[in-house]
């Protein structure tokens, strides 16, 4: 039989990062790739996700390579990446996943997604940080969520799980799972896929294959590859960070931080109307 064709896309998440395996990443979605086995149909896995992208990168190039493919099962987690660039727009963004979800449920494609914790609270940055950066994930998450219903995608809620609070599961980056957490996401794919037939394979273990990092290696990382990754971030991000951080002191110190979540949950409906009505070019 022609083998299950999963392809995976996204950014460091599922490329793997916090999951090393000898010199390179392994991750969630490759942990997952044996359980989509058929019968007597063996899995096909191809990982096109690459650290540091944006929407608009699975947009533009990983999604006319995954097409290529022609895969079965398709994994699309992405957005964390878009809401550390000043150039952040939640309207974009929905643009951008409508259409590549689009892509793949016209041929059939059965799409994976995912909503994911923010990257300020794991950071464990001051709340007048840590709250924008909440607020953007956030709007992020809402409209996978949305987008994830209308298009018919198997979406796991992985945004506020019990399992997260477990800092056993997370790397020495404190923004990527290890190699627990990477195998939390993939048993929760794999409970997903298996309610609706499609994962005929072992399910994933739930037990480390290697020790965790000890203290001295996470240590190291944060003083050399740990303190590179937040100097690229800060250079593209933090101005407009500070802007952000200055105008939540201001609402929160005269009562007014509703107004920011408020104008948040403003721009993700006008992002999902906007989608619609473009679906219907016939309303005035």
């Amino acid at each position: 039989m022609r083998p299950v064709r999963f392809v995976a896309l996204g950014d460091s998440l599922t490329e793997g990062v916090g999951d090393r395996v000898g010199d390179r990443w392994r991750g969630w979605a490759e942990l997952l790739a044996p359980g989509l086995a058929q019968a007597d149909a063996p899995v096909s896995f191809t990982n096109l996700a690459v650290s540091g992208a944006q929407t608009w990168d699975v947009l533009e190039r990983q999604t006319p390579a995954a097409l290529a493919l022609e895969p079965d099962i398709v994994s699309v987690v992405i957005g964390v990446n878009d809401t550390l660039r000043y150039t952040f727009d939640i309207r974009s963004v929905a643009e951008r996943l409508d259409t590549v979800y689009s892509a793949f449920r016209a041929r059939g494609t059965t799409v994976l997604t995912a909503c994911l914790p923010d990257p300020g609270s794991m950071l464990g940055l001051p709340a007048a940080l840590a709250r924008p950066l909440a607020r953007r994930q956030h709007a992020v998450n809402a409209v996978v969520h949305a987008l994830s219903e209308r298009h018919g995608a198997m979406h796991l809620h992985a945004a506020e799980e019990e399992w997260l609070e477990d800092r056993s599961v997370w790397s020495s980056d404190r923004l990527h799972p290890g190699e627990l957490g990477h195998r939390q996401l993939a048993l929760r794919f794999h409970a997903l896929l298996a309610r609706e037939g499609l994962a005929g394979g072992a399910t994933p273990s739930a037990e480390a294959e290697f020790p965790a990092p000890t203290r001295a290696a996470s240590l190291l990382w944060l003083a050399t590859a740990g303190t590179g990754w937040v100097a690229r971030r800060c250079t593209d991000l933090l101005p407009q960070l500070l802007t952000l951080a200055a105008s939540e002191v201001r609402h929160r110190a005269r009562g007014t931080s509703a107004r920011l979540d408020l104008s948040a949950s403003h721009a993700v409906a006008s992002a999902l109307a906007a989608l619609s009505v473009a679906e219907r070019p016939d309303v005035a």
